[in-house]
C-alpha cells in the first residue's frame, strides 16, 4: 500500500493531528455517538486529520477482555467517510511485537487508514537492527509514520544510525518526534537528514512541554558538502485533543510567521511557555503524568464534547488540584482555547 500523493503533500505543508480520546459512559462501556461526535468536532476545528488507537485512546482497547481496538477504527473510519472529506489524514496507532503490529497495521489498512504511527514502545528487549526489521514488516503493509519516544516520557535512547537506516525505508513518510532531550532529538533529525529519502520525510512534533519552540526551530547541516535542512512540519499531540480549533489557528500562525510575518522570535517564546502552562495543568507532569489521559477527558467534559472523564482503567483519575490547574491555565489564556468555537459547533452538530 503507498501513500496518495494528496496526503503526501499534505503533510509536508504541516498540519495539525490530534490524538483522539475514547468516549465510554459511565459503566466504562464504548460511547458510539459520543465517539463520533467528537470526530466531527475534530472534523470541524481545522485540524488536517488525526491520530487513533494511540495512548490518549488509552492502550487497553487492546485487551482481549476489553477487544475495542477494531470498533474503535471501525467507528473512526465512518465517520470520517461520512464527511466526505477525503484530504483527511487517518492515522492509526500500531504497536507490539512484529507479529501483532502487522495484525494492527492490516485492520488499519482494511478500514482505509492513510498510515499506521507506529510504537515502539515495550520493546526494550529489541535491538535497533530488530526494531528495523518490524517496522519493515509493517512498511510492507501500510505506509510508516515513526514515532521517537524519548526516554523522558517512558521511551528508549535510539541512535543516529538507527533513524538513518529508519529513514532509508522506502513507505516510511513521517516521523514523531517527542523532543524533550535535545540531543537525541538531534541524533534522530540528523539521521533523516543523512538519509537519501530526507526530503521525503515530514518531522512532527510530539512534545508537550516545548511546542511552539519545536515548530520555529529549523535544523542545519552539511552534509557532503551540501546545506541540509528540517523542520518540525505540525503537530501530532495528545495536547491538541483539546482546544483543537485554537491549536490549527496557532500551527497556521506559526507557519505564517516562518513565511516572514511581522511578530517577533520573543512574542513567540513568551507563547510557548503559555502553552507549556496549559500543558502542565492537562498532562500533569507534576505527578509523573498520571492524570494526562483525564486531564484530557476534563477538558472535553467541561466544554460538552464528552459526558464524563470515565477511563477504561478505574485508577486513572484526575490528581489531587488538577482540576484547579485547568481551571486557572483555561482563565488565563482565553486566546488559547476553544470553548466559542464548540459551542457554535454542538449547536450546530446534527450528527
Amino acid at each position: 500500500m503507498s501513500l496518495p500523493v494528496t496526503i503526501k503533500q499534505i503533510l509536508q505543508e504541516g498540519i495539525a493531528i490530534p490524538a483522539h480520546p475514547l468516549a465510554l459512559t459511565a459503566e466504562r462501556r464504548f460511547d458510539e455517538a459520543t465517539q463520533r461526535r467528537l470526530t466531527r468536532y475534530y472534523l470541524a476545528s481545522g485540524a488536517g486529520g488525526i491520530a487513533i488507537a494511540v495512548h490518549s485512546t488509552q492502550f487497553e482497547i487492546r485487551d482481549p477482555h476489553i477487544n475495542l481496538l477494531e470498533t474503535v477504527l471501525q467507528t473512526t473510519a465512518d465517520e470520517i467517510d461520512k464527511s466526505g472529506n477525503k484530504d483527511f489524514v487517518r492515522i492509526a496507532g500500531i504497536c507490539g511485537p512484529a507479529d501483532q503490529a502487522v495484525k494492527e497495521a492490516l485492520l488499519a489498512k482494511k478500514y482505509g487508514y492513510h498510515l499506521g504511527l507506529l510504537s515502539m514502545g515495550g520493546l526494550n528487549d529489541l535491538t535497533e537492527e530488530e526494531l528495523i526489521e518490524r517496522t519493515k514488516a509493517v512498511a510492507d503493509v501500510i505506509p510508516v509514520f515513526g514515532f521517537y519516544l524519548q526516554p523522558a516520557v517512558g521511551g528508549r535512547v535510539l541512535s543516529f544510525a538507527f533513524w538513518k537506516k529508519f529513514a532509508d525505508i522506502p513507505n516510511v513518510h513521517a516521523i514523531k518526534i517527542a523532543a524533550f532531550n535535545r540531543y537525541q532529538t538531534l541524533d534522530a533529525v540528523r539521521g533523516v537528514c543523512h538519509s537519501e529519502r530526507a526530503a521525503e520525510i515530514a518531522l512532527y512534533t510530539g512534545n508537550d512541554d516545548n511546542i511552539i519552540a519545536d515548530l520555529l526551530t529549523t535544523y542545519h547541516f552539511e552534509i557532503n558538502g551540501k546545506q541540509v535542512q528540517k523542520d518540525f512540519r505540525g503537530g501530532l499531540l495528545g495536547h491538541w485533543a483539546v482546544w483543537t480549533h485554537a491549536a490549527a489557528a496557532l500551527l497556521n500562525a506559526v507557519k505564517a510567521y516562518k513565511a516572514g510575518n511581522n511578530e517577533t522570535a520573543g512574542e513567540w517564546l513568551s507563547k510557548n511557555i503559555s502553552v507549556t502552562d496549559m500543558n502542565a495543568a492537562i498532562f500533569d507532569p507534576a505527578n509523573h503524568f498520571h492524570g494526562c489521559i483525564p486531564g484530557i477527558h476534563e477538558v472535553l467534559r467541561r466544554q460538552g464534547l464528552l459526558k464524563g472523564i470515565w477511563c477504561l482503567n478505574p485508577d486513572e483519575v484526575l490528581s489531587a488540584g488538577q482540576a484547579d490547574e485547568i481551571t486557572r491555565v483555561t482563565r488565563a489564556y482565553p486566546e488559547l482555547i476553544d470553548d466559542d468555537f464548540v459551542k457554535a459547533f454542538l449547536q450546530n452538530d446534527r450528527g
